[in-house]
């Protein structure tokens, strides 16, 4: 299976997006290991005429997002930049783009730096490029509303909550949802969004999404039952574009309430650890 990236500046989010997970497309030997890093690219060299956006945060630089943007026209990347704040690295600042993973760039907005970036000399190393992206991830997934994830909350006190993005035919995710009932048990959240691997798996996906009953489709479909439903307007699509800008790509990719990603399938137990230590 090929995911088809849905973002008209494709290249540029592929060349951008960190790839912070491996799932379903790597472990699952029933699926293709293919991944959009895999595509043969056609980047645009024409120049184009966006401008950045407005943003009123304090923090922000308008004069390096200007010159960011200014190069991103000239390379022909049809992409808007959103914000470009200050990094602990000395003339490095950290850019938001609309779609596309955040990534270091200087303040001429002529490099860019993807990757990990470690910060010495004050005791341990201090990954600062974790700590930037973790802070864009909580951002973004805490504006999902939450009518547009299925959510199975936890029994009892909850002691964390984990946004997990998800495909139904996915193995590990299967393996997953069937400790669910575990996981909530020991105070844990679960929300769930939509992550088909393929185009092939959209259908089924908006399927879950467009049920009456939707934890109950998500669950069936899970264990491989077929899901009919009337079709209507859902977030699947949205999901996705979202999931490409956090850098997933295979299933399950699953978020802390810090923003820290925690990796593909984990056990119940250990995932509720890890998801109480980050939340």
């Amino acid at each position: 299976m090929t995911i088809k990236p849905t973002l008209s500046y494709t290249a540029l989010t592929v060349a951008m997006t960190a790839l912070l997970l491996v799932g379903c497309n790597q472990d699952n030997k029933t699926d293709s290991t293919a991944t959009a890093t895999d595509q043969t690219q056609e980047i645009n060299t024409e120049p184009t005429n966006n401008t950045p956006a407005q943003n009123d945060d304090p923090n922000h630089q308008p004069d390096v997002a200007l010159a960011l943007q200014n190069n991103l026209n000239k390379s022909g990347l049809n992409a808007q930049v959103q914000s470009v704040i200050p990094t602990d690295m000395p003339e490095m600042y950290w850019a938001t783009l609309d779609g596309v993973s955040p990534f270091f760039v200087d303040k001429t907005g002529t490099y860019v730096i993807q990757g990990a970036v470690m910060k010495l000399g004050d005791g341990r190393p201090v990954d600062i490029s974790s700590a930037m992206m973790s802070k864009a991830v909580v951002s973004e997934l805490q504006a999902v509303d939450k009518s547009e994830m299925i959510i199975f909350p936890a029994k009892g006190e909850t002691k964390a909550s984990i946004y997990v993005f998800s495909d139904p035919t996915c193995h590990y995710c299967q393996l997953l949802h069937k400790e669910i009932d575990q996981t909530n048990a020991a105070g844990i959240e679960v929300r769930y969004l939509a992550w088909p691997r393929g185009e092939s798996m959209i259908g089924l996906t908006e399927s879950v999404w467009c049920s009456s009953d939707r934890k109950t489709a998500l669950t069936n479909a899970k264990q491989g039952k077929d899901i009919t439903a009337p079709s209507c307007d859902n977030p699947v699509r949205k999901h996705m574009a979202l999931g490409h800008k956090l850098g997933v790509s295979g299933t399950p990719a699953i978020f802390a309430e810090n923003g820290q990603q925690l990796g593909g399938y984990l056990p119940s137990a250990e995932l509720v650890k890890e998801a109480i230590a980050n939340r």
